[in-house]
């Protein structure tokens, strides 16, 4: 029997749609360089941001990114039922070390790049359940710990394919609570594992993209939806090339005229030379937590479907010529 808040095939509304009443994003260099960086609560003047590795950066670009947020509510992390965030490094150990920094109860996830909406999504049906009153979700990433641990050492300086995206130096985090005032998390969908066969890790928007079509068809359908129904459907980091192939999918499995963008496309600006846009767990997370709920702050948006997308691979499986599985969730939040 399916649950009672369960619709459809995948997806859940929530009784009580949890409050997004806060949020706060800490981006790099380059990405305070794109046509976004003003919509930043903080840009990094380099990568290392005070710390001696980029690892370590990247943990602690996590941890104050979280504080922000709460400062935001005059909260302390003490006020904070639980936390829930992810990276992409072996073991998460960005989300591991911030966690014991902030000494909140903390759930570690990996999702790939579709982590921020994973945190989201746990963390709404945890709060629409009655279990927490405040939960924060959070992810990031920094392009130097990437390029060490799944390609090559920068100061190897091998050549980019035109397909390869940048991963994006971000972070993002959100406090959802049962109450408040700000947008609302109205559902989630959640993704299913898609392959289809491809095995370029240089071209992971073309991998990823049959799974963000796919979580996009389902939640319509689930909820009964026109595509318009959304003032924005933004997936997380397809790049132009997976971007691309989206909208020639939404077009086969008539998905018409979706309002549709990429957080990957959107970050930077097409001068920075980053191949075919952006991705990371960082991508979407500062995109949301930062011009995207800016804009639904304004009432520019009012309807929200982020549809965050991951690749779900390792070096090793890449080595081992393993085609890349992929997954994406979708989290609706609207402006009542």
């Amino acid at each position: 029997m399916p649950g009672r808040k369960k619709r459809g095939q995948q997806t859940v509304v929530f009784d009580n749609p949890p409050v997004l009443t806060a949020w706060a994003a800490v981006v790099g260099p380059k990405e305070g360089e794109g046509p976004w960086g003003q919509d930043f609560d903080y840009v990094l003047d380099d990568y290392l941001y005070g710390e001696q590795t980029w690892e370590l950066a990247e943990y602690k670009m996590l941890r104050e990114t979280v504080k922000m947020a709460l400062n935001k509510r005059n909260l302390l992390p003490e006020d904070v039922d639980l936390l829930l965030a992810g990276d992409l490094l072996n073991q998460i150990v960005a989300s591991n070390f911030a966690a014991r920094d902030l000494e909140i109860p903390f759930m570690g996830l990996y999702g790939a790049c579709s982590t921020m909406a994973e945190s989201l999504s746990l963390g709404a049906m945890l709060l629409d359940g009655d279990y927490y009153e405040r939960v924060v979700a959070a992810a990031c990433s920094h392009h130097y710990t990437a390029e060490r641990q799944y390609r090559f050492p920068t100061q190897q300086g091998v050549q980019k394919a035109p397909s390869a995206q940048w991963t994006a130096t971000a972070a993002g985090a959100v406090l959802l609570e049962a109450s408040g005032s700000g947008p609302g998390l109205k559902g989630v969908t959640v993704g299913k594992v898609i392959d289809m066969g491809q095995t370029d890790a240089n071209d992971m928007g073309s991998a990823m993209a049959a799974a963000a079509v796919h979580t996009i068809k389902t939640h319509l359908d689930d909820l009964n939806l026109e595509s318009d129904y959304y003032d924005l459907i933004v997936s997380g980091d397809l790049g132009q090339v997976g971007s691309s192939i989206a909208r020639q999918l939404f077009v086969r499995y008539g998905i018409i005229d979706p309002n549709y963008k990429d957080c990957g496309v959107l970050l930077y600006d097409q001068s920075q030379a980053v191949g075919s846009g952006g991705s990371g767990c960082g991508c979407s997370a500062c995109m949301l937590c930062g011009p995207l709920l800016k804009k639904m702050q304004k009432g520019e948006i009012k309807r929200l479907l982020l549809v965050a997308t991951g690749a779900l691979m390792s070096p090793v499986t890449s080595f081992q010529g393993q085609s890349i599985p992929c997954i994406a969730h979708a989290v609706a939040i609207e402006m009542d």
